[in-house]
């Protein structure tokens, strides 16, 4: 008699294609989808404390974080932000970066976790799926949140280390069709079966990433991401708690006086280069 298992093994008592290809892997965008926030910009103030950067910088951070949490960003203004925040950790310790984020990730991140992302998460976990995080950000900002979720799996934008100090060299950059190829990557490392497989993300940037998988889900979509979905038949889920809604620094917190309700202002009115310019040049409020 041929044992039951026979047609799931090879000739050399390997478990087929057929059998690795059952694992199911879910697959989650981080910011705007996990968080309510952007993990690049949510430590600006503490880096600010710390004496990493600048009180300019610290503000110019809230106002593109004002303007990622209003709009959005395109793919072009995903890159020139990259290469605006390469520039800043030029030069930074990692060991400072980590003890930043360490002490203040329960009061800058942990509250901004959607709860629904968080039982979503469980619920994978619950039917044996492995989680993984695929995000823009660099990975000493994704690994802690990803940690405090208790997913051990990333793959993130990589800076540049050299003597335990970044360089300002971004080494691999996690955005767009680079989120398609990780997990294509991912799936062939780890028997990953795709078509089984979920993928949640806000952003219409990620849409290779969706495609791969067999359950696209979009979460808070933008409009390109919402259009797209609605397109193709995809799932749509609003996650509310917390509400992703943006305070805006103090003039007190961010130090730099009538500047900041002047800027403030500006973007609420009509934008960040406006606000920038105000800010840089008072004289013309």
């Amino acid at each position: 008699m041929v044992s039951n298992n026979a047609s799931t093994r090879d000739t050399a008592g390997q478990p087929t294609k057929a059998l690795a290809r059952r694992r199911v892997a879910a697959f989650f965008d981080l910011d705007k989808t996990i968080i309510a926030t952007s993990s690049a910009f949510a430590f600006g103030k503490e880096f600010m404390n710390s004496g990493m950067i600048t009180k300019q910088e610290a503000f110019e951070l809230y106002l593109a974080k004002t303007s990622y949490m209003f709009t959005g960003m395109s793919g072009e203004q995903m890159d020139t932000t990259r290469d605006q925040l390469a520039s800043m950790i030029a030069g930074w310790s990692v060991d400072d970066v980590r003890k930043v984020t360490a002490e203040t990730m329960h009061n800058v991140v942990t509250p901004a976790i959607y709860a629904e992302a968080r039982e979503l998460i469980a619920f994978h976990k619950a039917a044996g799926h492995d989680i993984i995080i695929v995000s823009a950000s660099a990975s000493h900002l994704v690994e802690p949140i990803a940690a405090e979720l208790g997913v051990t799996k990333v793959v993130a934008t990589e800076a540049e280390v050299v003597d335990g100090k970044f360089t300002g060299r971004i080494t691999k950059y996690v955005k767009g069709p680079a989120k398609a190829e990780a997990i294509t990557e991912l799936a062939e490392s780890h028997a990953f079966d795709l078509a089984n497989s979920f993928a949640y993300s806000d952003s219409a940037t990620d849409i290779p990433m969706m495609e791969k998988v067999g359950h696209p889900v979009a979460v808070n979509p933008d409009r390109a991401m919402k259009k797209h979905a609605l397109e193709q038949g995809w799932e749509i889920r609003a996650f509310k708690h917390p509400e992703p809604l943006f305070h805006a620094p103090s003039a007190r917190e961010v130090g730099i006086g009538a500047g900041v309700i002047a800027g403030i202002t500006a973007l609420a009115a009509g934008g960040v280069w406006v606000a920038t310019k105000l800010l840089r040049d008072p004289r013309t409020a």
